[in-house]
């Protein structure tokens, strides 16, 4: 039975975005609060959440933040603990490494793989647990682009790895949290127009994708949103490609 979202029977639903100071990680915040769910935003410039913050205030939303730097050196047990009291958890962070093997030596590694595997990881699991303790949840991944299946990669290998990862620990948590009303996914999304695209690095993209144009924030918003109010139940656990049908590279 798919337990579709409704604002009247269940209005304090709450939800954390990990990575919600810029880019898809804002637009989804923008979209969640736009339907009535109350958002916690997490980002790493307090500054830059603190403007965020007051223009949400000015246009009638009132928003909490949470501002903590991720690297493999730092504590996350306040980001887990704030998982772990909401309903939805969105982690659209992951900071992107575009280096050849040859180039990328172990510090790398270890700060790409955490951030992109190592800590979703661990704030997803122990945010299942607390929602099936509850008897609901839902919890959306980002993958990478064209990091739905395994594959090969020249420039981005590392970050690919990490990405690819999050497949296995999105079925994992569908396969263990699912009878417990908990569910999860992951959007693996093609080019997308944010602003952290250099000029050089978006017109590479652009001749790169099929349409020739980028994705739009907005459009991975309103399919994430589809899925944290409703859809997710049905495909839980599944990586979905939302690249607009992107070609073999």
């Amino acid at each position: 039975m798919i337990r579709n979202f409704d604002p009247d029977k269940k209005p304090a639903l709450r939800a954390l975005i990990v990575g919600a100071s810029g880019g898809i990680g804002l637009a989804i915040a923008r979209a969640l609060i736009a339907k009535g769910i109350q958002c916690i935003l997490h980002g790493r410039n307090k500054t830059k959440l603190d403007d965020l913050q007051s223009n949400l205030r000015r246009d009638g939303f009132a928003v909490e933040t949470l501002c903590l730097e991720i690297s493999s050196t730092c504590d996350h047990s306040e980001l887990a603990a704030v998982a772990c009291r909401v309903d939805m958890l969105v982690f659209a962070y992951g900071s992107f490494l575009y280096k050849t093997l040859a180039q990328t030596d172990d510090s790398d590694w270890n700060e790409t793989v955490y951030a992109n595997l190592t800590l979703p990881g661990f704030i997803a699991s122990q945010a299942a647990v607390a929602m099936a303790g509850r008897g609901f949840g839902r919890i959306l991944l980002f993958g990478g682009t064209r990091t739905d299946a395994i594959r090969g990669f020249k420039h981005n290998a590392a970050y690919a790895a990490a990405k690819t990862g999050l497949g296995v620990l999105n079925k994992s948590i569908a396969a263990e949290f699912a009878p417990q009303g908990v569910s999860c996914a992951l959007l693996c999304p093609g080019f997308v127009e944010t602003e952290y695209l250099s000029a050089a690095f978006k017109q590479e993209l652009l001749q790169k994708s099929p349409s020739k144009q980028l994705i739009q924030e907005a459009e991975i918003a309103l399919l994430a949103v589809q899925l944290l109010t409703g859809g997710m139940d049905l495909c839980n656990g599944a990586i979905i490609n939302a690249d607009g049908g992107l070609y073999s590279l």
